[in-house]
Protein backbone atom coordinates (compact mmCIF):
# COMPACT_ATOMS: atom_id res chain seq x y z
CA UNK A 1 0.00 0.00 0.00
CA UNK A 2 3.03 2.31 -0.11
CA UNK A 3 2.62 2.92 -3.85
CA UNK A 4 1.37 6.34 -4.86
CA UNK A 5 -0.70 7.43 -7.82
CA UNK A 6 0.65 10.09 -10.17
CA UNK A 7 -1.52 12.52 -8.19
CA UNK A 8 0.16 11.75 -4.88
CA UNK A 9 -2.58 9.52 -3.43
CA UNK A 10 -1.92 6.15 -1.83
CA UNK A 11 -2.93 3.31 -4.13
CA UNK A 12 -5.62 0.93 -2.82
CA UNK A 13 -6.47 -1.78 -5.33
CA UNK A 14 -7.82 -5.31 -4.98
CA UNK A 15 -10.06 -7.63 -6.98
CA UNK A 16 -13.06 -5.99 -5.30
CA UNK A 17 -12.12 -2.33 -5.00
CA UNK A 18 -10.02 0.17 -6.96
CA UNK A 19 -9.54 3.74 -5.78
CA UNK A 20 -8.32 4.83 -9.22
CA UNK A 21 -11.99 4.79 -10.22
CA UNK A 22 -12.31 8.14 -8.43
CA UNK A 23 -10.35 9.74 -11.28
CA UNK A 24 -13.36 9.22 -13.55
CA UNK A 25 -15.67 11.32 -11.34
CA UNK A 26 -15.89 15.10 -11.55
CA UNK A 27 -16.49 16.27 -8.01
CA UNK A 28 -19.03 19.01 -7.30
CA UNK A 29 -19.33 21.77 -4.76
CA UNK A 30 -21.20 20.28 -1.79
CA UNK A 31 -20.41 16.63 -2.47
CA UNK A 32 -20.18 14.38 0.59
CA UNK A 33 -17.80 11.41 0.77
CA UNK A 34 -18.47 8.82 3.49
CA UNK A 35 -15.45 6.64 4.23
CA UNK A 36 -14.99 3.77 6.69
CA UNK A 37 -13.53 0.28 6.81
CA UNK A 38 -16.16 -2.40 6.12
CA UNK A 39 -18.67 -2.96 8.91
CA UNK A 40 -17.83 0.26 10.72
CA UNK A 41 -21.04 2.20 10.18
CA UNK A 42 -20.88 3.30 6.54
CA UNK A 43 -24.51 2.38 5.81
CA UNK A 44 -25.70 3.89 9.09
CA UNK A 45 -23.97 7.15 8.18
CA UNK A 46 -25.38 7.05 4.65
CA UNK A 47 -28.84 6.77 6.16
CA UNK A 48 -28.27 9.73 8.45
CA UNK A 49 -26.93 11.82 5.58
CA UNK A 50 -29.91 10.82 3.41
CA UNK A 51 -32.32 12.09 6.07
CA UNK A 52 -30.66 15.50 5.86
CA UNK A 53 -30.27 15.60 2.08
CA UNK A 54 -33.92 14.66 1.45
CA UNK A 55 -35.33 16.14 4.68
CA UNK A 56 -37.07 12.87 5.49
CA UNK A 57 -36.96 9.09 5.10
CA UNK A 58 -38.09 8.81 1.47
CA UNK A 59 -35.39 8.08 -1.09
CA UNK A 60 -35.58 8.35 -4.89
CA UNK A 61 -34.29 4.76 -5.12
CA UNK A 62 -32.43 2.07 -3.18
CA UNK A 63 -29.66 3.53 -1.03
CA UNK A 64 -26.93 1.56 -2.81
CA UNK A 65 -27.90 3.33 -6.06
CA UNK A 66 -28.57 6.77 -4.58
CA UNK A 67 -25.25 6.65 -2.71
CA UNK A 68 -23.08 4.17 -4.63
CA UNK A 69 -19.80 2.58 -3.58
CA UNK A 70 -17.68 4.17 -6.30
CA UNK A 71 -14.59 2.00 -5.77
CA UNK A 72 -16.47 -1.29 -6.18
CA UNK A 73 -15.34 -3.05 -9.35
CA UNK A 74 -18.56 -5.05 -9.82
CA UNK A 75 -20.04 -2.34 -12.05
CA UNK A 76 -18.32 -0.47 -14.92
CA UNK A 77 -17.13 2.85 -13.57
CA UNK A 78 -18.65 4.66 -16.54
CA UNK A 79 -22.12 3.50 -15.47
CA UNK A 80 -21.64 4.61 -11.87
CA UNK A 81 -20.21 7.99 -12.86
CA UNK A 82 -23.03 8.58 -15.35
CA UNK A 83 -25.62 7.84 -12.66
CA UNK A 84 -23.93 10.22 -10.24
CA UNK A 85 -23.67 12.86 -12.95
CA UNK A 86 -27.44 12.67 -13.49
CA UNK A 87 -28.23 13.31 -9.83
CA UNK A 88 -29.54 16.79 -9.07
CA UNK A 89 -29.68 16.45 -5.28
CA UNK A 90 -26.65 16.90 -3.08
CA UNK A 91 -24.54 13.83 -3.73
CA UNK A 92 -23.20 11.54 -1.02
CA UNK A 93 -20.85 8.75 -2.06
CA UNK A 94 -19.70 5.66 -0.21
CA UNK A 95 -16.13 4.41 -0.12
CA UNK A 96 -13.96 2.02 1.87
CA UNK A 97 -10.82 3.87 0.77
CA UNK A 98 -8.90 5.76 3.48
CA UNK A 99 -8.62 9.52 3.14
CA UNK A 100 -5.03 9.35 1.88
CA UNK A 101 -6.28 7.45 -1.17
CA UNK A 102 -9.09 9.83 -2.10
CA UNK A 103 -8.97 12.90 -4.35
CA UNK A 104 -8.94 15.95 -2.10
CA UNK A 105 -11.20 18.89 -2.91
CA UNK A 106 -11.95 21.80 -0.59
CA UNK A 107 -15.53 21.90 -1.89
CA UNK A 108 -16.18 18.35 -0.65
CA UNK A 109 -16.98 17.21 2.91
CA UNK A 110 -15.18 14.02 3.94
CA UNK A 111 -16.82 12.02 6.73
CA UNK A 112 -14.82 9.27 8.43
CA UNK A 113 -16.63 6.66 10.51
CA UNK A 114 -15.19 4.44 13.22
CA UNK A 115 -16.15 1.41 15.27
CA UNK A 116 -14.44 -0.81 17.82
CA UNK A 117 -12.15 -2.81 15.50
CA UNK A 118 -13.00 -6.08 17.27
CA UNK A 119 -16.71 -5.62 16.62
CA UNK A 120 -15.97 -4.73 13.01
CA UNK A 121 -13.89 -7.90 12.61
CA UNK A 122 -16.70 -10.09 13.90
CA UNK A 123 -19.20 -8.43 11.56
CA UNK A 124 -16.82 -8.84 8.62
CA UNK A 125 -16.38 -12.51 9.42
CA UNK A 126 -20.15 -13.04 9.53
CA UNK A 127 -20.68 -11.22 6.23
CA UNK A 128 -17.78 -13.09 4.63
CA UNK A 129 -19.31 -16.43 5.59
CA UNK A 130 -22.73 -15.33 4.32
CA UNK A 131 -21.41 -14.26 0.92
CA UNK A 132 -19.37 -17.46 0.56
CA UNK A 133 -22.46 -19.54 1.28
CA UNK A 134 -24.48 -17.58 -1.27
CA UNK A 135 -21.83 -17.97 -3.92
CA UNK A 136 -21.56 -21.71 -3.31
CA UNK A 137 -25.35 -22.02 -3.41
CA UNK A 138 -25.38 -20.26 -6.79
CA UNK A 139 -23.36 -23.12 -8.26
CA UNK A 140 -21.72 -23.04 -11.71
CA UNK A 141 -24.11 -20.35 -12.90
CA UNK A 142 -23.21 -17.94 -10.13
CA UNK A 143 -21.10 -14.83 -10.36
CA UNK A 144 -17.46 -15.57 -11.38
CA UNK A 145 -15.87 -14.25 -8.23
CA UNK A 146 -12.24 -15.02 -7.35
CA UNK A 147 -11.76 -17.63 -4.64
CA UNK A 148 -12.11 -16.31 -1.11
CA UNK A 149 -8.73 -16.12 0.60
CA UNK A 150 -8.01 -19.26 2.62
CA UNK A 151 -6.53 -17.27 5.52
CA UNK A 152 -9.87 -15.64 6.32
CA UNK A 153 -12.46 -18.33 6.81
CA UNK A 154 -13.30 -21.82 5.68
CA UNK A 155 -10.48 -23.94 7.05
CA UNK A 156 -10.00 -21.78 10.15
CA UNK A 157 -12.33 -21.22 13.07
CA UNK A 158 -13.22 -17.78 14.45
CA UNK A 159 -10.40 -17.71 17.00
CA UNK A 160 -7.76 -18.50 14.36
CA UNK A 161 -9.22 -15.88 12.03
CA UNK A 162 -9.09 -13.24 14.78
CA UNK A 163 -5.50 -14.13 15.58
CA UNK A 164 -4.54 -13.66 11.92
CA UNK A 165 -6.54 -10.44 11.80
CA UNK A 166 -4.84 -9.12 14.92
CA UNK A 167 -1.27 -9.75 13.77
CA UNK A 168 -1.67 -8.96 10.07
CA UNK A 169 0.01 -6.02 8.34
CA UNK A 170 -1.68 -3.10 6.64
CA UNK A 171 -3.17 -4.67 3.52
CA UNK A 172 -5.64 -3.53 0.86
CA UNK A 173 -9.23 -3.63 2.02
CA UNK A 174 -10.63 -6.98 0.92
CA UNK A 175 -12.17 -9.87 2.79
CA UNK A 176 -11.50 -9.44 6.49
CA UNK A 177 -9.05 -6.57 6.76
CA UNK A 178 -6.39 -6.61 9.45
CA UNK A 179 -6.42 -4.63 12.68
CA UNK A 180 -3.57 -2.59 11.19
CA UNK A 181 -5.64 -1.81 8.11
CA UNK A 182 -8.56 -0.59 10.20
CA UNK A 183 -6.44 1.61 12.45
CA UNK A 184 -4.60 3.03 9.45
CA UNK A 185 -7.94 3.93 7.89
CA UNK A 186 -9.09 5.62 11.08
CA UNK A 187 -5.80 7.52 11.34
CA UNK A 188 -6.10 8.85 7.79
CA UNK A 189 -9.03 10.90 9.12
CA UNK A 190 -7.86 11.34 12.71
CA UNK A 191 -4.60 12.97 11.61
CA UNK A 192 -6.54 15.44 9.45
CA UNK A 193 -9.44 16.08 11.80
CA UNK A 194 -8.57 19.76 12.19
CA UNK A 195 -9.36 20.43 8.52
CA UNK A 196 -12.64 22.27 8.09
CA UNK A 197 -14.01 19.78 5.54
CA UNK A 198 -13.06 16.60 7.46
CA UNK A 199 -15.33 15.20 10.18
CA UNK A 200 -15.27 12.09 12.39
CA UNK A 201 -18.25 10.07 13.57
CA UNK A 202 -18.37 6.80 15.49
CA UNK A 203 -20.66 3.81 15.88
CA UNK A 204 -20.58 4.10 19.67
CA UNK A 205 -21.68 7.73 19.51
CA UNK A 206 -24.60 6.77 17.26
CA UNK A 207 -25.62 4.15 19.82
CA UNK A 208 -25.33 6.60 22.71
CA UNK A 209 -27.17 9.60 21.20
CA UNK A 210 -28.40 9.16 17.64
CA UNK A 211 -30.38 12.41 17.52
CA UNK A 212 -27.46 14.33 18.96
CA UNK A 213 -25.10 12.90 16.37
CA UNK A 214 -27.58 13.73 13.62
CA UNK A 215 -27.56 17.33 14.83
CA UNK A 216 -23.76 17.34 14.82
CA UNK A 217 -23.80 15.92 11.29
CA UNK A 218 -26.21 18.67 10.24
CA UNK A 219 -23.76 21.30 11.49
CA UNK A 220 -20.93 19.65 9.55
CA UNK A 221 -23.03 19.67 6.36
CA UNK A 222 -24.42 23.16 6.86
CA UNK A 223 -28.01 21.97 7.29
CA UNK A 224 -30.36 23.85 9.62
CA UNK A 225 -31.82 21.28 12.02
CA UNK A 226 -33.66 21.85 15.27
CA UNK A 227 -33.64 19.42 18.16
CA UNK A 228 -37.27 18.32 17.71
CA UNK A 229 -36.81 17.66 14.01
CA UNK A 230 -33.56 15.82 14.71
CA UNK A 231 -35.35 13.50 17.13
CA UNK A 232 -38.07 12.91 14.57
CA UNK A 233 -35.63 12.11 11.77
CA UNK A 234 -33.43 9.95 13.99
CA UNK A 235 -36.35 7.55 14.48
CA UNK A 236 -35.88 6.56 10.83
CA UNK A 237 -32.22 5.71 11.42
CA UNK A 238 -32.46 3.36 14.37
CA UNK A 239 -31.25 -0.16 13.67
CA UNK A 240 -34.82 -1.41 14.06
CA UNK A 241 -36.10 1.11 11.52
CA UNK A 242 -33.33 0.28 9.05
CA UNK A 243 -34.00 -3.42 9.54
CA UNK A 244 -37.62 -2.86 8.55
CA UNK A 245 -36.43 -1.06 5.39
CA UNK A 246 -33.63 -3.48 4.52
CA UNK A 247 -34.79 -3.87 0.91
CA UNK A 248 -34.14 -0.16 0.39
CA UNK A 249 -31.22 0.44 2.73
CA UNK A 250 -28.96 -2.62 2.92
CA UNK A 251 -25.95 -2.51 0.59
CA UNK A 252 -25.88 -4.89 -2.35
CA UNK A 253 -22.30 -5.26 -3.42
CA UNK A 254 -23.14 -8.19 -5.67
CA UNK A 255 -26.60 -7.72 -7.19
CA UNK A 256 -27.90 -10.78 -8.96
CA UNK A 257 -25.58 -13.18 -7.19
CA UNK A 258 -28.45 -15.43 -6.34
CA UNK A 259 -32.23 -15.00 -6.27
CA UNK A 260 -32.30 -15.75 -2.57
CA UNK A 261 -30.00 -12.78 -1.95
CA UNK A 262 -32.93 -10.37 -2.08
CA UNK A 263 -32.82 -8.12 0.97
CA UNK A 264 -35.52 -8.92 3.48
CA UNK A 265 -36.68 -7.47 6.76
CA UNK A 266 -34.67 -10.12 8.59
CA UNK A 267 -31.56 -9.41 6.54
CA UNK A 268 -28.51 -10.32 8.64
CA UNK A 269 -26.82 -7.06 7.63
CA UNK A 270 -29.01 -5.25 10.19
CA UNK A 271 -29.63 -8.23 12.47
CA UNK A 272 -27.54 -7.19 15.46
CA UNK A 273 -25.62 -3.97 14.97
CA UNK A 274 -24.16 -4.23 18.45
CA UNK A 275 -21.07 -5.78 19.96
CA UNK A 276 -19.60 -8.86 18.38
CA UNK A 277 -18.83 -12.16 20.05
CA UNK A 278 -15.11 -11.55 20.42
CA UNK A 279 -15.14 -11.41 24.26
CA UNK A 280 -16.45 -14.98 24.26
CA UNK A 281 -14.07 -16.15 21.52
CA UNK A 282 -10.86 -14.63 22.84
CA UNK A 283 -8.83 -16.74 25.23
CA UNK A 284 -6.81 -15.14 28.01
CA UNK A 285 -3.88 -14.90 25.58
CA UNK A 286 -5.86 -12.84 23.05
CA UNK A 287 -7.29 -10.59 25.74
CA UNK A 288 -3.68 -9.79 26.75
CA UNK A 289 -2.32 -9.54 23.23
CA UNK A 290 -4.96 -7.30 21.69
CA UNK A 291 -4.14 -4.08 23.62
CA UNK A 292 -0.43 -4.74 23.09
CA UNK A 293 -0.84 -5.16 19.34
CA UNK A 294 -3.21 -2.19 19.05
CA UNK A 295 -0.71 -0.02 20.94
CA UNK A 296 2.12 -1.19 18.65
CA UNK A 297 0.18 -0.10 15.58
CA UNK A 298 -1.11 3.13 17.10
CA UNK A 299 2.41 4.05 18.17
CA UNK A 300 3.21 4.56 14.48
CA UNK A 301 -0.05 6.48 13.92
CA UNK A 302 -2.08 8.72 16.22
CA UNK A 303 -1.05 7.16 19.52
CA UNK A 304 -3.26 6.57 22.58
CA UNK A 305 -5.79 9.25 21.61
CA UNK A 306 -6.46 7.51 18.31
CA UNK A 307 -6.97 4.23 20.17
CA UNK A 308 -9.35 5.86 22.62
CA UNK A 309 -11.48 7.19 19.78
CA UNK A 310 -11.26 3.95 17.78
CA UNK A 311 -12.76 1.95 20.63
CA UNK A 312 -15.16 4.38 22.30
CA UNK A 313 -15.72 7.31 19.99
CA UNK A 314 -15.78 10.80 21.48
CA UNK A 315 -16.12 9.40 24.98
CA UNK A 316 -12.71 7.76 24.53
CA UNK A 317 -11.00 10.79 23.00
CA UNK A 318 -13.01 14.01 22.98
CA UNK A 319 -11.71 16.95 21.01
Amino acid sequence: MSSLTDKGRVLYRSWMSDNLRWDALQLRDGDIVISAPPKCGTTWTQRLVSLLVFDGPQLPGPLHLVSPWLDLTAQPVEHVVAALGAQRHRRFIKTHTPLDGLPRDDRVTYIGVGRDPRDAAMSMLAEHDRMRALREAAGPGGEPWPPIRRDFGGEFGPLEVLRIWMEGPVTPTEGIASLATILHHFDSFWSRRELTNVALFHYADYQADLAGELMRLAVVLGVDLGRDRAAELAEHATLAAMRSQAAQLAPRATPGLHPKDARREDDPFFRTGGRGRWPEIFTEAEHRRYPERAAEIAGQLGGPELLGWAHEGRRGAPW
